[in-house]
């Protein structure tokens, strides 16, 4: 906190997001949704994850003096420039006879790079041209957070350091704090999220508790709802939008039943 009793950072045991207070900034999408969200939070990626005791080590207060002062994109600057008018616009996908939702997943962030990348747990990979600026959910995340912010990424959905590929890996034994557990039933414990967690969903048909997407939370937007953005086939990328499904956390839209936990990385 500042001497005026303001906080300043949010560090969480076992994450390296940090919730800094910046300059109040409002993130909107006119194409898809009405709604905006205000906030004057800013996400940044400590060097290591918090842990009791940290406080005290040497690294601690240039680096927040550092990240308080810094303007350039952070997680939520970083993701709104996918969104459709940004300015790196991606889709989710090429079209697709074959998926139900009518467009092809399997596009990460080296599909949409155009470029090959050996990941730290063995795992090569080259890009399908059909997917060259395609993000699908977790590709999307794995963009802003692994290749955009540097926190590192597997290419296996396997426990171990760093974002699995797939959302379900993501949830289930990713890095980080787990907010709330996974009970097969909307989650709604909303005051344990900070702007920048990862939430994840169940797809149905069948409401169950397993995972099939994933987006990030932003915050309590113009309508006093909790808003996310993720890539998704209906807005063909990412969007905060409500097209295809209200991007809301509560109430009983398509995506509110079928939010499940989050994650602070």
């Amino acid at each position: 906190m500042d001497s005026a009793g303001k906080t300043l950072a949010v560090f969480t045991d076992k994450a390296r997001t940090v919730r800094l207070t910046g300059p109040s900034r409002t993130l909107a999408e006119e194409t898809h949704t009405a709604a905006t969200v205000t906030t004057d939070a800013w996400i940044r990626l400590a060097p290591r994850p918090w842990k009791k005791g940290e406080e005290g080590q040497t690294w601690v207060r240039p680096w927040l003096e550092e990240a308080l002062a810094d303007r350039s994109p952070d997680a939520l600057a970083i993701a709104m420039e996918y969104v459709e008018g940004g300015k790196r616009d991606a889709s989710f996908g090429p079209l697709s006879n074959t998926d139900p939702d009518g467009r092809a997943e399997r596009s990460d962030f080296y599909d949409y790079l155009g470029i090959d990348w050996e990941f730290p747990d063995g795992k090569n990979e080259r890009p399908d041209p059909d997917h060259i600026r395609s993000l699908d959910c977790s590709g999307f995340l794995r963009m802003v957070y692994g290749y955009r912010m540097g926190y590192p990424l597997r290419g296996t959905n396997t426990p171990g350091t760093g974002l699995p590929r797939r959302a379900y890996a993501i949830a289930k034994f990713g890095p980080g704090a787990e907010l709330m557990p996974n009970r097969g039933t909307q989650a709604r414990e909303y005051e344990r999220l900070n702007a920048g967690d990862l939430v994840f969903f169940n797809g149905g048909p069948v409401l169950n508790d397993h995972i099939e997407h994933m987006g990030m939370y932003l915050g309590v937007d113009s309508d006093g709802r909790h808003r996310f953005i993720s890539s998704r086939t209906k807005a063909d990328g990412p969007t905060l939008g409500d097209t295809g499904g209200d991007s809301l956390l509560d109430g009983s839209g398509h995506y509110g039943v079928r939010f499940r936990t989050a994650r602070r990385i």
